[in-house]
Parts: C-alpha cells; structure tokens; sequence
C-alpha cells in the first residue's frame, strides 16, 4: 500500500527559494543571515552560483567561535561541510534514505545544477506519518 508522501517528490515539500552564502564571505556574515533568515544552516555558494556546500549554526559555534577563530576573517568556504543534496525528482524515500545515511537533519535540493530549495525535518514532519518521522529523528540523532 503506497502512502502519500511515497508519490511526492523532494521539490513537492522542500521550502523553496533558499538563499546561499558567498563562498568567501565571512562567517559573522552567515550567523546574520541565519538571524535574519531565521535559519539553522545556509547553503554556500562558489562564484559560478554552484552549491559548494553547506554551515550550520553548530559549525559557527564548535568549528569556528569555541575553536578560537575570528568570526569576521574566517570564511564560509573554510567551513564547508561535506557536499550532500538530492535532485528535485527524488522521492520522499531517497531523501530520508540520503539524510539518514549522512545523519543530516537539512538538505538542498538542486535541479539543473542549480540549488532550488531546501528540505528540512520540519519539511518532512508535515509529510511522513507519525513512526515513520520518528524512526528518521531516531537515525540520525543517534549519531548526531
């Protein structure tokens, strides 16, 4: 038996129109954008608009403040985690396949090489029944 979400495509429930963060900007930049935004990550984007990766406000905070780094030389680009993002088309299942494998509570979604929106947990609670939902928190908390 097939359940809604299961025909649904990640650009069905992802939040579109997510806003990138220069390569080279600084990460005091990217916490204002976060603020302002209201965002607990950005994608970052290189000069040729290319999704180069993504910071999280637990990477400003354990990667680069409690580290000692200087909020305002140090650059995005540098904080970079890893370049995980799924295509528009795939389904529900492969997202939380991806975001489970990679223990990532936030993913882009790209379409033609370009970055059209993010999916968040939020984005996939207002998709997935109850056990389903709770099974993903489950995987990727336990390793968080």
């Amino acid at each position: 038996m097939s359940t809604p979400s299961a025909e649904k495509r990640a650009h069905d429930v992802m939040h579109p129109g997510a806003q990138c963060v220069g390569e080279h900007d600084s990460v005091r930049s990217a916490a204002r954008m976060m603020r302002d935004l209201s965002v607990g990550a950005l994608p970052i984007c290189g000069e040729n608009d290319r999704l180069k990766g993504i910071i999280t406000d637990r990477d400003i905070v354990v990667k680069c403040d409690a580290e000692g780094k200087d909020l305002d030389q140090t650059t995005v680009g540098e904080m970079a985690a890893g370049l995980v993002w799924i295509d528009g088309e795939a389904s529900i299942e492969e997202t939380l396949v991806t975001m489970t494998e990679h223990q990532i509570k936030r993913v882009p979604v790209v379409e033609n090489h370009r970055l059209v929106g993010m999916i968040s947990e939020a984005d996939l609670a207002k998709e997935l029944p109850d056990e389903q939902l709770a099974e993903f928190i489950h995987r990727v908390y336990a390793g968080a």
